[in-house]
Order: C-alpha cells, then structure tokens, then sequence
C-alpha cells in the first residue's frame, strides 16, 4: 500500500550542541485540564528561550477529547465520561488507564519548521516502538495515526493502536500520541474514534502481547531517540512547569 509519507525522511534531530530533550513519566494519573494547563506553560518557557524540550508521558482517567475538527455526531455517549475541547488537530479520542500518552514538546526551529515532516516522524516513533514487539504498525495516506492488519478478524480488516494529535505554536509543538498498551477497549465505544467508522480498535495486549507499561515506555525512548535525538531523565516529582532548566 503506497504511502506518500513513507518516502519523507522522518529523522528530526535537533541542531548540534542543542540539549538533550527531558523525559518525564508521571508516576499518578493526570487529570486532562492540568495536563493542558503544564503543557501551555512548559510551551511558552521553551518558545521564549527558558526551557528544555520535554517528552512528557501521562495516564489520564477515561475521558473524551475532542479535537478542532470533531463532528458531534460522533460523540455517541455523550454522558460515559467526561469530554474536553482540545486545541489539538483531530477529532474525537478517548484516553484512560492503559494507554500510555505522550505530550511532546519541541522546538521545530531546532529541528525542521515543517509540521508534515513531524508528524510522519511521530508515526515512525511509533512504527519503531511497535516493531520492539514484532508488531508492524503501518501508515495510511487518507488517515494519521498507525494501523495494525488484523487478517484474522475478515479479509482486509485492520485496527488503529496508536493516535496522533498535535497542536503548534510559535514552532513548539505540544499534544502528541497515545499508544494503546491495555485499555479497556469498550470505552472507545462512546465515540467514534478519529471520525473513522469502518475500522477498529486494538492494543498491544489485545493483540495478544504481555506487555506492561513499563515495557512499553522502554521501547517508547528507545525509538523516540531515533527519531528524535538523546533524552534525559526528569524526575516526575520535578515541577512539570519550571522554567529553570537551561535551555
């Protein structure tokens, strides 16, 4: 299945002698208006010159987002759990325990000011963490995000794992991706997931894979650095919107 974007160069290191980009893992979930909140202010403290880049990695509790382009009528159950507006690109996705989200917060004037570039370099993370597990996660060219073929369910059926989203200001991005480790699969039965009706769902676990968290986080850095470049550990007791590291 061709895919313009398989033919991008999806590498997007940051300039020489740029610091390594923060990685931080929430050790409690994080409800969605705080994470919104830390990413506005970790966003402006990096686009002003005061702050790292930083990888930030979440649980939410179940709740629905909706993103600048999602239609109400795709919000089926519209009472199950909560549901955020989003400035992010997108439509509707859910987030709760199991997945894992990561908000990612660079500054493409140190990398490449082309946000086509970075969202296929998202999907390559993503390609990459998945082939940790021998699970070959693929593109499409009519849909962002990345898709699992599931032969066994029907002939071409194929499932969504993993989400993307961003939002871009002042050439710093935030928002990011959600990988599907083990939620529980029914809560995307509230919407229709990314406007996208014909297809499903699936985790690495549905997929018949024990992978746990921490697993998952491993092959996250793994891949992400890359694509990306090196990362350094950040406490998560550290305050999530300092300003203090030297950029």
């Amino acid at each position: 299945m061709v895919n313009a974007r398989d033919d991008i160069e999806t590498r997007m290191p940051a300039v020489p002698g740029s610091p390594p980009v923060e990685w931080v893992i929430a050790d409690a979930p994080v409800s969605y208006p705080d994470a919104v909140a830390e990413m506005d202010a970790r966003v402006a403290a990096i686009a002003a010159g005061t702050a790292r880049e930083r990888v930030w990695l979440v649980e939410h509790p179940p709740l629905y987002t909706a993103g600048t382009s999602a239609d109400p009528a795709d919000l089926v159950a519209p009472d199950r759990f909560p549901v955020f507006e989003s400035g992010r690109g997108g439509q509707y996705t859910y987030h709760g325990p199991g997945q894992r989200v990561a908000y990612v917060m660079l500054d493409l004037k140190r990398r490449r000011q082309d946000v086509r570039v970075f969202v296929a370099a998202l999907e390559a993370w993503i390609i990459g963490t998945l082939a940790a597990f021998n699970v070959r996660g693929e593109r499409r060219e009519d849909r962002v995000g990345v898709w699992v073929r599931r032969p066994e369910k029907a002939p071409g059926a194929e499932d969504k794992i993993a989400a993307i989203g961003i939002r871009v200001r002042r050439w710093v991005t935030f928002h990011g991706i959600s990988l599907n480790v083990e939620p529980d699969l029914d809560h995307f039965g509230g919407i229709v997931p990314c406007g996208i009706r014909q297809h499903g769902v699936t985790s690495l676990v549905d997929l018949g894979l024990p992978v746990t968290m921490a697993d998952a986080d491993l092959a996250l850095r793994a891949a992400f650095e890359t694509v990306f470049g090196e990362t350094v550990t950040v406490p998560a007791e550290a305050p999530q919107t300092s300003a203090s590291a030297t950029p």
